[in-house]
């Protein structure tokens, strides 16, 4: 009875110690958590730390005058101003709102033509290469004829936007498929899995790592499209980001000008960093991403 008793009590201390193990390793799961967070946090803030100081050492050497390259505090206390008005903001939402629509076009149709040219021996042979022919073409080159198509309107922008991302999304799509393992096709069609079935569990599973990529590109073609297009079509009622800048130009006003790229800049930031962050979630699902170094 007395052994029984102990043996209780070693198990109870045992599952005691177990829980305050567990305890312990959540306490260094979090502060490892904020490891990585510092670590993938201070590299950029030295780099910002570095451009600074390198812009400032420039203005203080006189190689252009201040009208023409202000410091870095003449443009902050500039983009501070302008984010009390409402002119910054009406050209931010602006200009989202083109990104955004063109670029959900520029997905649904990437997405469409990738797959049937991926899926399709005909239509490779018809317009693969096209496709790349259309992703290496300036986006400016297009603008003479959405020009004279649309004239100086939204449909003009958003023709080149589209025209300047969908190609780079299909492409995208057309490798990754190109890369699923033939074996993987071979089970899954031994499961049961036929047309729409084999894409939505096989195929696309499979080819997200390149579609993702091709994604992440299409959007930065999208957005130089995108300012190339509103800093060629102001004629329009509605402020943008890109109209900003041309009007910043003209007016010689090199703080607003300066300002309006650094939110530009920050814009292609944040949207890199959701990027990213959907790779490595894709990476860690696959189990291709080293926990230890992230």
């Amino acid at each position: 009875m007395a052994n029984d008793t102990l043996t209780s009590t070693a198990r109870t201390d045992a599952q005691i110690s177990g829980l305050d193990a567990l305890e312990i390793a959540g306490r260094e799961m979090e502060v490892s958590r904020g490891k990585r967070l510092w670590a993938a946090t201070w590299p950029k803030l030295a780099a910002l730390a570095i451009v600074i100081a390198a812009w400032q050492l420039v203005v203080w050497s006189g190689w252009k005058p201040p009208y023409s390259l202000p410091g870095p505090l003449v443009v902050g206390r500039e983009l501070l101003n302008q984010a009390q008005g409402p002119q910054l903001w009406e050209g931010l939402v602006t200009t989202l709102r083109r990104a955004a629509l063109g670029y959900v076009f520029s997905v649904a149709v990437g997405l469409l033509v990738g797959l049937a040219v991926a899926r399709s021996k005909i239509l490779r042979a018809a317009i693969g290469s096209m496709i790349t022919a259309l992703q290496t073409m300036p986006s400016i080159a297009w603008f003479p004829l959405a020009i004279l198509l649309f004239e100086l309107s939204e449909k003009a922008i958003f023709f080149v936007v589209v025209l300047g991302a969908a190609p780079s999304i299909a492409n995208g799509v057309i490798s990754g498929v190109d890369y699923v393992p033939p074996l993987l096709l071979r089970a899954g069609r031994n499961l049961g899995a036929r047309g729409l079935n084999l894409y939505r569990y096989v195929i696309a599973p499979a080819a997200l790592p390149a579609i993702v990529a091709g994604l992440k590109q299409g959007w930065a073609f999208s957005w130089r499209s995108l300012m190339a297009g509103e800093l060629l079509v102001v004629g329009i009622s509605q402020t943008s980001l890109g109209a900003q800048l041309t009007y910043s130009r003209e007016l010689s006003d090199a703080p607003w000008l300066l300002s309006t790229m650094i939110v530009i800049l920050t814009l292609g930031l944040v949207v890199d960093a959701a990027f990213g962050a959907a790779d490595k979630s894709i990476r860690r699902r696959w189990g291709v991403l080293d926990q230890a170094g992230q």
